[in-house]
């Protein structure tokens, strides 16, 4: 819409003025068209003066996630290169491999004001209030090896910390494979899941999903969320969740740049900020519960640790994949 195209570039010009000949020569359109899709704008909450011989400047507007907050900011990666911005949808990854199937390109992300069937891991539902969180999903489709693959959550993990860190100055940190905690509790969520090709069980692409915790209250949580989990807005960090959304994508596309070959870099910083190394844990084996004690982060992302006989085992974090997986759950005494 040409909505987006004259937010973005009144967007990106800062606090200067933007002629509405200027916006009309980049966007092919006429003054008048231009002045229509101010107006419109006007219309949704955005607050745009005009001064005679100067034109247009955004002097503000609602938090809202749309295409023209964002697309300034991820001019030129291949991650955001594509963007859907929806009112609400079942759920952000469900989304993004509809439009997978249907031949999306990678670099797609789709993201959303609210969800009514958000998941999380192990088919968890996730509390997706509209206007309150960051719910986004990205395709991609890396040509690399399942091995390398299975690493991906985890370095997820490490991007969308950054992405919170750059935009606000929070400093979250990862519970073992993927959670975001920031003071203790719960901030965001990570659900990477990987499509198989039918017949040769080769990767074909992966959509990686996160929920971010933005201006949830604790009476938004409820009694049975309040105690684990937090937002941003509660730990003292007001954002705008369209700029919030910007760092994250463009962390996620740095991401994409480094993977695999930049590991090093990433396992250095998912281990200064894993939360889970050091304290005791209770790992999931079918409906026990075996005690234990999280000793270090291998090479891999894998968790060592250390039973109650003395063993030591390494516990794999996998991507969600829709072809049945065994893997090891653990629950962290934080």
């Amino acid at each position: 819409m040409l909505e987006e195209g004259v937010l973005a570039l009144l967007r990106g010009h800062g606090e200067g003025h933007l002629s509405g000949e200027a916006m009309s020569r980049t966007l092919a359109v006429s003054r008048a068209a231009v002045w229509k899709a101010v107006e419109a704008l006007r219309r949704d909450g955005y607050q745009i003066t005009s001064a005679p011989n100067r034109g247009y400047r955004l002097a503000g507007g609602p938090d809202r996630i749309r295409a023209g907050e964002l697309a300034g900011a991820l001019a030129g990666r291949t991650v955001g290169r594509e963007l859907v911005c929806l009112e609400t949808v079942d759920s952000t990854n469900t989304e993004v491999k509809r439009r997978a199937a249907a031949g999306a390109a990678e670099g797609l992300a789709v993201l959303a004001e609210g969800q009514t069937a958000g998941r999380g891991r192990r088919g968890r539902s996730f509390q997706s209030l509209s206007g309150k969180g960051l719910y986004l999903s990205v395709l991609l489709r890396p040509a690399v090896s399942l091995a390398e693959l299975s690493q991906l959550t985890a370095w997820t993990a490490v991007a969308v910390c950054r992405g919170i860190q750059s935009c606000c100055g929070a400093e979250p940190q990862i519970k073992w494979t993927n959670d975001i905690l920031l003071n203790g509790k719960k901030l965001c969520g990570v659900l990477t899941e990987l499509e198989l090709e039918a017949e040769s069980a080769a990767p074909s692409h992966v959509v990686v999903g996160l929920g971010v915790n933005v201006s949830q209250t604790a009476a938004d949580f409820g009694p049975e969320l309040a105690d684990i989990a937090t937002s941003l807005e509660l730990e003292g960090f007001s954002v705008r969740r369209a700029e919030l959304a910007g760092q994250i994508l463009a962390a996620l596309d740095d991401l994409y740049a480094a993977f695999p070959a930049g590991k090093a870099d990433y396992l250095s910083d998912y281990r200064a900020r894993c939360a889970t190394t050091g304290r005791e844990v209770l790992l999931l084996r079918g409906d026990a519960q075996v005690p234990a004690f999280a000793e270090a982060v291998d090479d891999d992302f894998g968790l060592v640790v250390r039973c109650p006989d003395g063993r030591r085992e390494t516990e794999i974090g996998r991507a969600h994949v829709r072809t049945p997986v065994t893997y090891a759950a653990l629950v962290c005494r934080l």
